[in-house]
């Protein structure tokens, strides 16, 4: 594509060198620029790419945006913005020429809920033959292709990138979870929601937000995306604010104890699931969903309340939510026997392990064991989160075994004893083992035949990553493993 193109619509503060050139890709690190890139300097948060400008020219780069004032070869265009990222934004849509204007786009922000509601959604949407794709936490679906990500939104680049392969691949629709990291960076820039959903707001990423307010402001900016609906839980207070906030004719909320559009009655809580009458402005449809717990009533409500808004019938919104029958790492029962019960939750913030663990405790026959650890980093914020779960482990577990959960480079030894310090206060029973791998198999090892244990905060995770290695692990694998080596020993002994 002509650089002119891609750069259409760009604010520009100069230009120097020939801009007559063909652009072939677009580029944020320099290791993937090609010859005719056009590479574009972002300053992060731990490295600058404008250091890597020389080595994106030795490569190939044809032209460069970038915030600083920098010396090029003449050969190499050279286009000076205030803002790197809102600038990749720009060109990568321009690029890809708005993929996104040929999709009906669904983004579902908030801290809890947004991996299940796609899931949810996608299987409605399945249900009455509609060509979807996914963006989120597990991946990329493109139709039902799985496509590997390694962030919940990916970068400007790679979501247009992905975007333009589902309109190529005829898919109609593309539910995405939005993540705040994105809205905040700007990846989801000039792309045309539809719809926009909100779960719920509780703390989480406050080192990159700071605090509360900070963190709702920056969620909020999606619903002015939205050219259609916003759909909003308004039982949850920042829900309330939000709606309040934003066009009424737009608007369409779901919630269990505020008054809204879409809501349940008669909910029958089970340890295999729910049932529920939903009431919806064209009727109302009996729903079984395959997962315990009120979370994932409100998860359900939101994929209702979407396909509604998209004239979806109730039955075959029904059909759609039968279908879910797990989704991976959410409440996920690897083994169970009798009374007897091993799940794994990626619960990871204060709220979800408190809902995690309320949902269980009900069912649980002996005691309820809980497996964990927090990642957070070394701010006053991160060590608000990690007492904050462990207060909630305190509350809710018979026995807690605290240990690592993705520490990267932060101190292990100040993530254990702050999580510590809080099962202290509270009297609670609990050990501490930095191996996670250890860890599980103490759980399971020192459990009786009618406890339930939950491994909580890795979820549908493959890795574990500690300093800066990354290491495959398989909970999965781990569970299974231990429980047979303990019912080797029981038989042994």
């Amino acid at each position: 594509m002509h650089l002119s193109k891609v750069i259409k619509d760009m604010a520009h503060i100069c230009t120097t060198g020939d801009l007559n050139r063909n652009i072939t890709s677009i580029a944020y690190r320099s290791s993937d620029v090609e010859p005719g890139s056009l590479f574009i300097a972002i300053t992060g948060f731990v490295t600058d790419g404008h250091t890597y400008i020389n080595h994106a020219i030795e490569r190939g780069a044809a032209a460069i945006i970038a915030e600083k004032d920098i010396k090029i070869p003449p050969n190499v265009a050279n286009i000076r913005v205030k803002n790197s990222r809102q600038a990749l934004a720009r060109v990568a849509a321009n690029f890809h020429e708005h993929p996104s204007t040929a999709l009906n786009m669904i983004g579902i922000t908030g801290t809890n809920g947004k991996t299940s509601i796609t899931h949810f959604i996608k299987h409605i949407f399945d249900a009455a033959h509609k060509k979807t794709s996914l963006i989120g936490t597990m991946g990329t679906l493109i139709n039902d292709e799985p496509i590997h990500s390694d962030l919940t939104t990916p970068e400007a680049p790679k979501l247009q990138k992905l975007l333009k392969q589902m309109v190529k691949r005829n898919s109609t629709s593309c539910i995405m979870e939005v993540s705040s990291h994105a809205i905040d960076l700007q990846r989801v820039n000039h792309i045309h929601f539809n719809t926009a959903i909100f779960t719920n707001l509780t703390p989480d990423h406050l080192e990159l937000h700071g605090d509360m307010e900070t963190y709702f402001r920056t969620k909020a900016k999606l619903f002015n995306q939205a050219e259609d609906f916003n759909i909003i839980n308004v039982d949850d207070p920042y829900g309330r604010r939000l709606a309040d906030e934003i066009d009424r004719e737009m608007l369409v909320t779901y919630g269990i104890h505020q008054n809204a559009h879409i809501y349940p009655t008669d909910i029958k809580y089970s340890v295999n699931g729910t049932t529920y009458t939903a009431h919806t402005p064209i009727g109302q449809v009996d729903i079984t969903i395959h997962l315990p717990g009120e979370i994932y009533v409100y998860n359900s409500l939101a994929a209702i309340a979407c396909a509604f808004v998209n004239g979806i019938s109730l039955d075959i919104i029904r059909e759609g939510l039968d279908r879910v029958t797990g989704i991976k790492g959410r409440l996920e029962t690897v083994f169970e026997q009798n009374d007897f019960r091993v799940l794994i939750d990626f619960a990871h913030t204060e709220d979800a392990l408190k809902q995690t663990l309320k949902t269980i405790k009900p069912y649980v026959k002996g005691q309820l064991i809980l497996v964990f650890g927090v990642y957070a980093d070394d701010s006053p914020n991160g060590r608000k989160k990690r007492q904050g779960m462990g207060n909630v482990a305190a509350q809710y577990a018979d026995y807690a075994v605290v240990t690592l959960d993705n520490p990267k480079t932060h101190n292990q030894d100040l993530i254990m004893n702050d999580i510590c310090d809080a099962l202290k206060a509270h009297d609670a029973s609990f050990k501490s083992i930095k191996d996670r791998e250890e860890a599980i198999r103490h759980a399971i090892t020192t459990s009786n035949d009618e406890d339930t244990i939950v491994l909580a905060g890795k979820g549908h995770e493959s890795t574990q990553i500690i300093g800066s290695e990354i290491i495959p692990f398989n909970e999965t694998k781990i569970i299974l493993d231990a429980i047979k080596t303990k019912q080797f020993n029981q038989i042994t002994s």
